[in-house]
């Protein structure tokens, strides 16, 4: 039976953690009777750190003028797709600042470029608050944007800039971004254009528990009305170089992480795939986070800008994520960005090992191998 707000906001407040791991598990292998833990192959690089919005809890974003400020040419934007795919890279996920210079035109030329040069890796692109900012910029509407990227052969979107979907929350720490219903507007619209999105969440700053449960419901209902998110991400706010660190709190440990991850699974009941993250929690919480109600265990993330710039920093290759599922009790698999298994994992492992002397950093290129 679903859950209520009120029965979830009750749930996630007194429920002890066995009690909700218990619950979230059993609805984990409800929808995924196998052990399988997918992953995928994926880089995060930027075309751009100029943003006009000033988000509190970001430390990535820059002013025009600014000396390490960018701004990168569809060009220069290709040159991570060829280190991405000399690396073995299945997906990049490209994302990048809001401001006046980011058009619908610029975001769907980096897609077409990359569908004809690159048609083996998978461009998931652009999160919400970019699309609505370049239509915008562009004069047109969200829909008139997400068909211009469609039509030039984007399929995916990712969850990104969603926070808390609490006006409340919003007003505190991003005033100026995109509300909490046109983030949901841009992925509605999406997805009765055919895109499959994700959504995320982030925690652990000013947010109450009802911030959290008002989020959940919101994302639920829109999966009712318009299918199409493919999972579920929440992740914790990283202070550290943040505007937001001087006023948000202190809960957002192992503890509290697994509790949300494993109220998500229970709460969600029309979302298939709940994700893990050892990126954004650490390997040893990723891996432990497994056992409350994920089935999917994020990307290798070989190149990632935001979170670096928080001073928080973990690497993983495809070895290693094939060790880190196993070490928690599943069986690796790989995924697509659509969230279906192209490869399992029997016996010795074959990964794709770089030709020597090829893969070097460039400019904005930070390698996490």
């Amino acid at each position: 039976m679903r859950l209520s707000f009120d029965e979830g906001l009750r749930l996630l407040t007194v429920a002890p953690l066995p009690e909700l791991q218990a619950m979230a598990q059993t609805i984990r292998f409800e929808k995924h009777p196998n052990k399988v833990v997918s992953f995928v192959l994926d880089s995060n690089p930027n075309y751009t750190n100029i943003c006009d919005i000033d988000c509190t809890f970001c430390a990535f974003f820059r002013k025009k003028g600014a000396k390490d400020a960018y701004m990168k040419s569809p060009e220069e934007v290709m040159a991570h797709f060829d280190f991405a795919r000399r690396a073995g890279i299945k997906t990049v996920l490209l994302q990048g600042g809001v401001h006046e210079g980011v058009t619908v035109e610029y975001l769907a030329s980096l897609v077409k470029l990359a569908r004809e040069r690159y048609p083996d890796i998978h461009p998931h692109f652009y999160s919400a608050v970019e699309i609505w900012n370049a239509a915008k910029v562009s004069g047109v509407s969200v829909q008139t944007a997400l068909q211009a990227l469609w039509d030039a052969g984007q399929r995916t979107i990712p969850g990104g800039g969603a926070e808390i979907l609490s006006e409340r929350v919003r007003l505190k720490i991003s005033p100026k971004k995109i509300g909490p219903g046109g983030w949901l507007g841009v992925h509605t619209t999406a997805h009765q254009i055919g895109f499959k999105t994700t959504a995320t969440m982030m925690y652990g700053h000013i947010e109450r528990l009802e911030d959290i449960v008002e989020h959940l419901e919101a994302i639920r209902c829109a999966q009712d009305s318009n299918p199409g998110f493919s999972a579920f991400v929440p992740w914790s706010y990283k202070k550290t170089n943040t505007a937001l660190r001087r006023i948000a709190k202190r809960w957002a440990g192992p503890e509290a992480y697994f509790r949300i991850l494993a109220f998500s699974r229970v709460y969600l009941d029309n979302f298939n795939t709940i994700a893990a993250s050892w990126f954004s929690e650490g390997k040893e919480v990723g891996m432990q986070a497994l056992q409350y109600g994920a089935d999917d265990f994020g990307g290798t993330i070989l190149e990632e800008n935001v979170h670096r710039a928080t001073d928080f920093i973990n690497k993983t290759d495809h070895n290693g994520m094939l060790q880190m599922i196993r070490g928690a009790g599943f069986e690796p698999a790989q995924r697509d960005s659509f969230y279906r298994i192209i490869q399992r994992y029997d016996g010795v492992d074959s990964v794709y090992v770089p030709e020597a002397g090829r893969v070097q950093e460039a400019d904005h290129i930070q390698l996490v191998l």
